[in-house]
């Protein structure tokens, strides 16, 4: 099931701003997010933090302090890094061998 967290924008300013992203930066994210009608995949937030230059402790960190657990944040960069890989190399085939 999935889950959805909600964080006010003044909240997520100050998180931003606490992890030393630039004000030009979080105003950029804040209105990508704007743009879908202030909703975000968690694995889209991520991936737009990291094109900042956001790295993935200091991402784990916001994710934990919008109410994210440690489970849901490895499932994040797990995605994350599997739609990288798609993108990089075209389709992933899972084969169950038993």
């Amino acid at each position: 099931m999935a889950k959805t967290y909600v964080i006010s924008r003044i909240k997520l300013e100050k998180i931003l701003s606490t992890f030393r992203i630039s004000t030009k930066n979080s105003d950029e994210m804040l209105n990508q997010i704007n743009k879908t009608h202030r909703h975000i995949n968690a694995v889209a937030f991520v991936s737009m933090m990291h094109r900042y230059g956001v790295g993935q402790a200091d991402m784990a960190n916001m994710l934990r302090r919008i109410g994210f657990d440690d489970v849901t944040i490895t499932e994040v960069f797990n995605m994350l890094d599997e739609q990288r890989i798609n993108e990089t190399y075209g389709k992933i085939v899972e084969l169950d061998v038993d």
